[in-house]
């Protein structure tokens, strides 16, 4: 029986060549020469949430979007919210806040120039937000954006903070920040919000984890995806070192029937229609 909590599915529109763990493969100056497949795979993402009746926010780049602006039309189209996702896929953890505001400042104008709606949420790639850079959400405030979702209350080799909250809160700016979906677990958060975590647990695990998030915590969770895990046929990075190459490739031949089973066992909606007051 599907749950009667709606959650909030959330899709990260950046191509294959923009993962941060592949950079050193394909330097940003070389991004033009590389074939894309995000609006192909954006185009089956879109596909299947039509047949399961879902709606989603999709967390896009501004470099993504001014190459494929009847992409990002065609998302507001179908009813679901457009978000930043920033300009070029750089960490905000990498960035001194005057290169972040022009980054945002740069996706944000991008976005609503060719969509002709507000953006109001941001995400950090990577979730590159942690205590070392809480200025992001000073920043984001500053640059008109309404929530973030760049926290991941876990530990991770490569993001996370463990001790801030589990569920959405409102810094002092007025900033509402989503966090990432964890459930707790013998004393500590679980990844439970989807990526690769998704990808490398049986599906199982996940289910349990989102009811129990739904059932026992009582919150509405939020579960992000890319569109490039649903494509098997991408090409391979064989000079990619070991690590790199089992967690951006496990199971991505298993990643749509995946989601069909969580499409069809939660509620699904837009990260503005769950998390924010409605006016």
């Amino acid at each position: 029986m599907k749950s009667a909590v709606s959650n909030a599915l959330t899709i990260d529109v950046e191509d294959y060549f923009q993962v941060s763990a592949l950079a050193s493969h394909f330097p940003r100056a070389q991004w033009d020469a590389v074939p894309c497949r995000v609006e192909a795979n954006v185009d089956r993402i879109l596909s299947l949430l039509h047949e399961y009746g879902a709606k989603a926010t999709f967390f896009t780049l501004g470099w993504v979007a001014e190459r494929y602006p009847k992409l990002v039309r065609l998302i507001v189209m179908e009813g679901h919210e457009l978000a930043s996702h920033g300009y070029g896929h750089e960490r905000a953890s990498a960035q001194t806040p005057e290169a972040f505001r022009a980054d945002v400042s740069l996706a944000k104008a991008v976005l609503e120039d060719i969509s002709g709606v507000e953006i109001r949420g941001y995400r950090a790639p990577s979730f590159s937000v942690g205590a070392k850079n809480l200025w992001v959400h000073d920043v984001l405030r500053e640059t008109g954006h309404s929530y973030s979702s760049s926290v991941y209350p876990i530990a991770h080799d490569h993001y996370g903070m463990p001790d801030s909250p589990r569920f959405p809160y409102y810094l002092t700016n007025g900033l509402l920040e989503i966090p990432v979906t964890t459930v707790r677990w013998a004393g500590r958060n679980w990844p439970a919000g989807g990526g690769g975590y998704f990808r490398l647990l049986p599906y199982p695990v996940s289910r349990w984890s989102l009811r129990r998030v739904n059932e026992l915590d009582k919150r509405s969770a939020i579960f992000y995806f890319h569109p490039w895990e649903i494509d098997p046929a991408q090409p391979r990075v064989d000079a990619a070192d070991a690590r790199t190459k089992f967690r951006h490739y496990v199971n991505l031949e298993h990643m749509e029937g995946r989601l069909r089973r969580l499409l069809g066992d939660f509620a699904w909606d837009r990260v503005d229609q769950v998390f924010l007051p409605k006016a």
